[in-house]
């Protein structure tokens, strides 16, 4: 079965620096807000920078919106360049899903186990998360951990298992969509892009107005659909998929639902996704930042993403041992920052990439994971 799922005189929308910002941003912030939030260096230091600590705490944490619209646009772009999609297919993309971002966190994860094993010794913290067992590991490989009540072993890591349903999910949608326009007597691949984008909108709405209302559905990729689908349109209107029009009609979607229910994350996902959609269409900030340091920080936040928070923790734990200063404690948390950065050069280059390049396949143009 043919997928294109853009139509070929169409161009793709060209790679953004502004996305290698963002990734760069985002990753970053997420070390501080983790760094907030756990202690115990930012109890210490609270006296110093109670605003700022305040809002690392707090508003930071909504930094998770602008990963979920990137992962959207990454997913529209994959989608477009497949060559074929059938049931075979389906499952192939998913194994290679799961060997581009499972295999570089499977191999980090025990690093996360000794990582609290270690700290255990030198404090008692209730970010500290008790030795796991089997079936808890199971599930953390299988990016069930949540579903399945576990604790988690390390923080941050619930996005992927969201990151991975929301592109399975995606994906099913596209298989359905090209299986239906065939079948139909459809096939072409305008059709079969349009009843995906249709179906799309759909589970979008229905997360919009019930799912994402409802924080015991925040372990289900369907709770973020509605800010997943407005990265996925960002692509889709760059790449001259879908008219302006039907993004500016969802935009006012996403308005209603915030009248019916108020949810500020909603407002950073939309500022997110226009800031793409205004760089992307504009000659002016198309190649806008044009940093080499910047777009090293964007391509090692994945490997930040997964190795901070047991790098932070160590370290944390090791300088608790002496009784610090607000002052003392505050610079603690820039050693831990720091510490966290280098350990993602190290992951960065000696797990993600040879990953990536072992999983690279003919099939498919691979897009790195937002």
């Amino acid at each position: 079965m043919t997928a294109a799922l853009s139509p070929a005189a169409l161009p793709s929308s060209t790679r953004l620096p502004l996305l290698d910002m963002l990734r760069a941003f985002a990753s970053q912030l997420l070390v501080w807000h983790h760094l907030a939030f756990y202690g115990p260096l930012a109890d210490l230091a609270y006296p110093l920078a109670p605003v700022l600590l305040d809002w690392l705490v707090d508003p930071a944490r909504l930094v998770v919106q602008v990963f979920l619209v990137m992962g959207g646009f990454g997913t529209a772009q994959h989608l477009a360049r497949l060559r074929t999609v059938d049931g075979a297919g389906f499952w192939h993309e998913i194994i290679q899903r799961y060997r581009r971002i499972g295999l570089p966190y499977c191999l980090v994860l025990p690093l996360a186990v000794c990582a609290n094993l270690l700290a255990g010794h030198w404090m008692d913290h209730p970010s500290i998360s008790a030795a796991p067992t089997l079936p808890q590991l199971l599930a953390h490989a299988l990016f069930a951990q949540d579903v399945l009540r576990y604790e988690s072993l390390s923080a941050g890591i619930w996005y992927l298992a969201i990151d991975f349903q929301l592109f399975v999910l995606c994906l099913g949608v596209a298989l359905l969509s090209l299986w239906l326009t065939r079948h139909s007597g459809r096939d072409q691949p305008t059709a079969a892009l349009r009843l995906m984008q249709g179906l799309l909108t759909g589970a979008a709405a229905l997360s919009l107005f019930w799912f994402n209302r409802h924080p015991a559905y925040d372990c289900w990729g369907f709770y973020f659909v509605g800010s997943y689908f407005l990265g996925m349109m960002v692509q889709w209107v760059l790449s001259g998929s879908l008219p302006v029009g039907f993004f500016a009609g969802y935009l006012c979607m996403v308005g209603a639902a915030l009248v019916v229910d108020w949810r500020p994350r909603l407002l950073v996902a939309v500022g997110t996704a226009l800031l793409i959609l205004v760089a992307g269409r504009s000659q002016r900030w198309r190649r806008w930042p044009d940093s080499r340091v910047i777009g090293y920080l964007g391509r090692i936040s994945f490997s930040l993403f997964l190795i901070h928070f047991p790098a932070c923790l160590v370290v944390s734990a090791w300088l608790s041992r002496w009784s610090l200063t607000p002052g003392q404690a505050l610079a603690g948390m820039v050693a831990a920052w720091g510490v966290s950065v280098l350990m993602a050069i190290l992951v960065h280059h000696l797990v993600e990439l040879p990953v990536l390049r072992r999983t690279a396949q003919p099939r498919s143009t691979a897009t790195h994971r937002a």
